[in-house]
């Protein structure tokens, strides 16, 4: 049995509640439990999909793990090193190792700065390199991901929503990063130009062995871009497994539900449609026990009073590398 090497980042217990304020007169309010006790790995080289219905706590994880949101609790070592114990003066010097792709492209990019100020931003911030080798780094930045050399004196408003998103891409790479974050990065884009955009990314991890954690809806894409995929219901991980087992044989009820839910590209084929049963609960007051019950096909007494544990279940096809996890009492 061969040693395997030890992931880049290990997320152990996350947490990040939000308190919302307490009125004159009125009771206390229950904080909302945006995450609460995520955790997962990801291996150099590898992309994970975190995936689940909106609200769900995907976004928030994302950035939590980057501390551009604090958490409350919890773990997040990259590469060995715990980060939420570092300085803020500390923490910036790690920075040039984990970046973020981010949802809007425009909203993302500075209106006022041109295309190649917005790429060489990164370098001149850290000092990497003399004006004459970022200027050199910031046009082969953007001729690596499509753009024409002209592009460098443009502003973002000129670029169409699938340029603009390349140019995010060129920042987040400036500094040579191991982990990129990407936030829903083609979920704003033309179906056509999402092909390109995720092949694009596809393309600069097998080039450059770089890590994703990748924020997603769409599953399509996810099964497209993922080794793994981590599913997420009320702040909470309920199933993570190797993309194929989790697509071809999910364990928990609320997968089955949400791979069912995807539309299938062929009007003649028929599928059972699986449908989820009432409103999803609060974050501010999730149900006890498996937070899943109050929708669950298969809930049983015992759901509503012991939460299951994120628990290893053996392989279900031949295609399972990895552990196959899994949160529920009867799977």
């Amino acid at each position: 049995m061969t040693n395997q090497p030890p992931p880049l980042l290990q997320v152990r217990d996350l947490r990040k509640h939000y308190l919302r304020p307490q009125r004159w007169l009125r009771p206390a309010m229950p904080a909302i439990k945006a995450v609460d006790g995520v955790s997962f790995s990801v291996a150099r080289g590898e992309t994970l999909a975190l995936v689940g219905e909106s609200g769900c706590g995907k976004t928030t994880t994302a950035k939590a793990v980057l501390r551009l949101i604090e958490p409350d609790a919890g773990s997040v070592q990259l590469d060995g090193q715990e980060l939420l114990t570092l300085s803020a003066r500390e923490m910036r010097l790690r920075r040039r190792q984990m970046q973020i792709i981010f949802q809007d492209p425009y909203a993302s990019l500075d209106p006022r700065l041109k295309a190649g100020a917005i790429v060489a931003e990164p370098l001149r911030n850290f000092g990497s390199g003399t004006a004459p080798e970022q200027r050199e780094r910031v046009q082969w930045l953007l001729a690596r991901v499509g753009l024409r050399p002209e592009a460098v004196k443009k502003f973002p408003h000129e670029f169409s929503g699938g340029q603009r998103q390349r140019l995010g891409i060129a920042r987040a790479l400036a500094l040579n990063p191991r982990l990129i974050v990407c936030d829903e990065p083609v979920s704003a884009l033309d179906v056509s130009v999402q092909a390109q955009v995720v092949n694009l990314l596809m393309d600069l991890q097998a080039e450059f062995g770089i890590a994703y954690l990748f924020v997603a809806h769409d599953l399509a894409v996810v099964r497209h871009i993922s080794h793994r995929v981590a599913v997420m219901y009320l702040g909470q991980i309920v199933e993570i497994a190797d993309r194929d087992p989790l697509f071809t044989a999910p364990l928990h009820p609320y997968t089955e539900i949400l791979l069912a839910s995807a539309p299938v590209p062929n009007p003649h084929l028929r599928t059972r449609r699986l449908l989820l049963q009432g409103d999803p609960p609060s974050p501010a007051n999730p149900p006890a026990g498996c937070r899943f019950h109050t929708r669950c096909p298969i809930a049983q007494p015992i759901c509503a009073t012991t939460v299951p544990a994120l628990g290893t279940r053996p392989a279900t096809t031949q295609a399972t590398r990895g552990e196959h996890q899994v949160a529920c009492h009867f799977r």
